[in-house]
């Protein structure tokens, strides 16, 4: 049995597509397990890139079977777009299965989203409006409907007229705004039902019966550790659980049988959207990463803030996850700057601290202390597949990075595509 979870280690946007593309090809099952399409997972294979949103990363493998397990919560319009925009670049999605547990987004999650973010005005969370907040919220509240609910059509119906009557009443007396189309809203979705039905399945019972068949699983988390609902930057993150303790709930399989947690870490540090980012740069320094690593979300194409390389919290997250290694992406990114910078712990009214704190207000206060590096030029790292091919200053970089997490790092990015790819050890 080999069981393995690739996540984002930071503010997500680790650049896990690639990674999780890369290490598909040796596994058997690739299982989505939180999340919506607000994610974005962008593929290069060749010459084309691909843009994912909900579908796992190893739809690409005709011979792999691609899950989106029951913590998924599923944009139909969004799924069927995806499919046709997968199928039409001649990529075959027979082989996508979709939990009969995960719950569907509606058009009222997107309504709501939207006029919730617009009344939180300066507190806003920087939230992607895809309706993700308010279906986890149904969900937790039990009046969520989910895919199984498809096959009963008039059951189906009645209670998403009753859901589109109560949120209607919000939509009207809270907010003050036109009512949603109960209709046309019934109609458009009893359309995608019919559509989607043939991918639906007991997605928990097959994963459970690959893992016992000693089928190689590798789970696929969207977003970053520090976007968590429990363990991230609250309440500037996402509404599920992208850690690996989320890979149980979000999958159906045991915690005892998930063997491997692969940590994506980008060389560098970026994130989305507010909250406070004590490593972030301000500098030409900071402009020149954005540009260089093309630092603009798949979903939103919102610029992301970047910095540099934070270990107070890549050791918080090392804790949290019990990485067994690290994946290093976008090394080629820092490329022909004369010198780098590592945070190596906070600064905090005058006293030194190591741990990630909780509170955004301690953590806005906290200043990040450096130890500077020598840099690297891109020359160097060009046509490079070896890992003893790679500039000393690279390989420092890289060591120093283990040294201070304690993580061990078995594979390293240096581009985009599948062949810049650096295998130190074996993962999968």
């Amino acid at each position: 049995m080999s069981t393995l979870v690739v996540l984002g280690a930071q503010w997500g946007d680790e650049g896990k597509g690639k990674i999780t593309d890369y290490l598909s090809k040796k596994a058997d099952v690739v299982v989505r397990y939180q999340g919506g399409d607000n994610a974005g997972h962008t593929v290069e294979i060749g010459d084309k890139k691909y843009k994912l949103h909900l579908i796992p990363s190893g739809i690409f493998y005709e011979d792999k079977t691609s899950v989106i397990g029951n913590g998924v919560v599923v944009n139909p319009k969004s799924l069927l777009k995806e499919i046709k925009y997968l199928n039409d670049l001649g990529i075959k999605t027979d082989n996508l299965k979709i939990s009969d547990r995960a719950h569907i987004i509606f058009p009222y999650h997107l309504k709501l989203d939207e006029l919730e973010e617009k009344k939180r005005g300066k507190q806003k969370i920087g939230t992607t409006v895809k309706g993700i907040g308010p279906c986890y919220k149904d969900k937790v509240e039990r009046s969520g409907i989910r895919m199984c609910d498809i096959f009963f059509k008039e059951y189906f119906e009645d209670k998403l007229r009753s859901n589109i009557k109560a949120k209607n009443e919000i939509i009207e007396k809270l907010y003050n705004e036109e009512p949603l189309n109960e209709d046309e809203i019934v109609k458009e979705y009893l359309e995608y039902a019919e559509v989607i039905k043939p991918y639906i399945i007991n997605t928990t019972a097959f994963i459970n019966k690959s893992v016992k068949q000693g089928k190689k699983v590798l789970f696929e988390g969207a977003q970053g550790t520090l976007l968590d609902i429990d363990y991230g930057t609250y309440p500037f993150l996402t509404s599920s659980h992208p850690i690996s303790g989320g890979v149980a709930i979000g999958s159906g399989i045991s915690p005892f049988d998930l063997k491997k947690a692969i940590g994506v870490v980008k060389a560098y540090t970026t994130r989305v959207g507010k909250g406070p980012f004590p490593t972030e740069l301000f500098d030409e320094t900071g402009d020149w990463i954005r540009e260089r690593g093309f630092e603009y979300g798949t979903t939103t194409g919102r610029a992301r803030r970047c910095g540099w390389l934070d270990i107070v919290m890549l050791k918080y997250s090392c804790a949290i996850n019990g990485f067994s290694g690290i994946a290093l992406t976008k090394l080629d990114t820092l490329a022909d700057l004369k010198e780098l910078k590592i945070c190596t712990k906070y600064k905090l009214n005058d006293k030194y601290i190591e741990d990630f704190p909780a509170s955004l207000n301690l953590l806005a206060q906290c200043e990040p202390v450096y130890e500077t590096l020598q840099g690297w030029k891109l020359e160097e790292i060009e046509g490079v597949r070896t890992y003893d091919e790679l500039p000393e200053n690279a390989k420092k970089y890289i060591e120093k990075i283990e040294e201070l997490t304690e993580t061990k790092i078995q594979l390293v990015s240096i581009g985009p595509k599948r062949s810049e790819t650096i295998i130190r050890e074996e993962i999968l």
